[in-house]
């Protein structure tokens, strides 16, 4: 089922668009069939359970992406295993995850998370602060932001999701353009590269305005 749902997403979904298969509650014998089926990016909701499945898959060439919300006392572990964490939400956040990177001597990829909906249980920046706390964020030395993402509200058409994308591809176009990401000493600050928008719902609206990067759970590992 697994590989046949694949294979369906792949029709769907630009070969230069990354598919991160969401792995939340999935056993790593799932995650393995994943993989098995060429997907080599897997997001996860929450640290401990990553944590658990990373120790099991060590050696699999699996990439790791924190995609949930992530609490500052978590930090510290999600540094170790992350390859990229999506849900930067806040400088004090940000300000952990340099904290804890230097430690381990590592630069910390990551995704600055924008709030494009209204609705309260949403986590994110505000789209029109984002621009000057990404100018504060890329000033420490231990994190390296890659790009941007954001979760569309739940809608009962997908197209009525399309204003957020469109809003998240303006503010990242706004910010390539900008002074915001200044060429740092170490060479290793390059314009933002990720897009990171849609789900098993609306991924294909999203592909259309701009994503690069999509989420999927339910696409991937139900029937």
């Amino acid at each position: 089922m697994i590989r046949e749902n694949i294979f369906k997403a792949r029709e769907r979904i630009p070969s230069q668009v990354i598919i991160v298969a969401v792995a939340k509650t999935r056993s790593a014998e799932e995650i393995k069939e994943a993989v098995g089926s060429g997907i080599d990016n897997i997001g996860e909701n929450k640290v401990q359970e990553a944590i658990e499945k990373y120790n099991e898959l060590k050696g699999c060439g699996i990439k790791w992406h924190m995609v949930g919300h992530l609490q500052t006392n978590k930090v510290k572990d999600a540094v170790k295993i992350f390859d990229l964490i999506q849900s930067v939400d806040s400088l004090h956040l940000a300000l952990e995850i340099d904290k804890q990177a230097a430690k381990i001597n590592k630069v910390q990829d990551v995704l600055i998370e924008v709030k494009t909906s209204p609705e309260a249980t949403k986590s994110g920046l505000k789209t029109q602060e984002a621009a000057g706390i990404i100018k504060e964020i890329n000033a420490l030395k231990n994190i390296n932001i890659k790009g941007l993402m954001t979760i569309a509200p739940a809608v009962a058409v997908p197209q009525d999701a399309r204003p957020y994308f469109s809003s998240l591809k303006k503010l990242y176009d706004s910010i390539n353009a900008s002074p915001v990401i200044p060429a740092l000493p170490a060479g290793r600050r390059s314009p933002l590269s990720i897009l990171s928008m849609g789900m098993t719902d609306d991924f294909e609206v999203a592909i259309e305005e701009g994503s690069n990067m999509v989420r999927l759970g339910r696409a991937i590992f139900e029937g």
